[in-house]
């Protein structure tokens, strides 16, 4: 395969404005075919104008690129074919069953043969002996297999979700993520927006856009590495006054409890070590070196992120 042909989106520049806000601002990436590229960051800070924008859903004030091999904003029509999207809000119908509201998708979509697409997807999401209950009366969880199901239906090329797994259980999640995974083996390219950091570190590559801004991209363990962040965890007595106390001194980017510990970060290491060697002295905590994890760099992120709403 080609290089171009291993990549599904290419997109240099976009920027997109609504009533004179600029929303996303001068972003350029790419995502490779199979691979599930996962979007964090605050909320309004761009994430959904930016995936609708990358599959032709949202034209682009500026900037150009392609999408499966289509100009973004020529062949609109085309890529929308070969999209499925699943919003975070369920929205298959509540008072038909679940073979019902498959079977509709299928004929809607003109795929041949819907009654024995719509039993061949039952079978693959788990979802035998259900056939006949209504869809309004589905649990979260299985709401979401359904709902996987019906965008998967028509063989997409491209699959995006808004915050897929909101308000799910932690086993549905993870038998949801397990699909996602099969299903980008067989070479369906995932965008996914999350707030969850469990998810984040399932995707191949993740993306942390802020008020607009691309602040960093990669794998995870570059999107950490590239923080340059150095941690202390800090266990004992008073981490609450301790929080509040470091809070803004030279060197600290970010302090914040995690259980039973205090995570204290910053990438100026020199005056990390300063700030912090008169407490590191006190008896009743215990300090050590941590490697900073996704939630460390993406708290860290945040907190210099400047709200271009406000």
């Amino acid at each position: 395969m080609s290089g171009a042909a291993e990549i599904a989106i290419d997109v240099k520049g976009l920027t997109k404005s609504f009533g004179g806000r600029e929303v996303v601002h001068d972003l350029s990436m790419q995502v490779k075919r199979g691979s599930i590229y996962g979007f964090l960051g605050p909320n309004g800070s761009g994430k959904t104008t930016t995936i609708r924008m990358l599959c032709g859903l949202l034209t682009p004030d500026s900037g150009e690129g392609t999408c499966l091999g289509y100009d973004i904003k020529r062949d609109a029509a085309k890529i929308k074919r070969q999209v499925g999207y699943m919003t975070q809000r369920f929205s298959l119908y509540q008072d038909l069953s679940v073979r019902e509201n498959l079977e509709f998708v299928a004929r809607l979509y003109g795929v041949p043969d819907a009654r024995n697409a719509a039993r061949e997807m039952i079978q693959r999401l788990g979802l035998s002996g259900r056939e006949e209950q209504l869809a309004g009366e589905l649990s979260g969880g299985w709401k979401q297999r359904l709902a996987l199901g019906a965008c998967t239906l028509p063989n997409p090329q491209l699959l995006l979700l808004d915050e897929p797994t909101a308000g799910v259980d932690p086993k549905a999640r993870r038998d949801f993520w397990n699909e996602i995974h099969a299903l980008a083996a067989e070479g369906l390219t995932v965008l996914v927006s999350t707030h969850y950091m469990d998810e984040a570190e399932r995707c191949h590559e993740i993306a942390y856009i802020a008020y607009g801004y691309l602040l960093a991209h990669g794998t995870v363990e570059q999107v950490i590495a590239a923080s340059q962040l150095a941690t202390w965890v800090v266990t004992g007595d008073a981490l609450g006054a301790l929080a509040h106390e470091l809070a803004g001194k030279p060197g600290i980017d970010m302090v914040a409890p995690f259980g039973s510990s205090l995570h204290v970060s910053g990438r100026d290491h020199t005056a990390l070590e300063q700030t912090l060697a008169p407490y590191r002295a006190n008896a009743n905590q215990h300090w050590q070196h941590g490697a900073p994890s996704l939630e460390d760099v993406f708290i860290e992120l945040m907190s210099r992120s400047k709200d271009n709403f406000q």
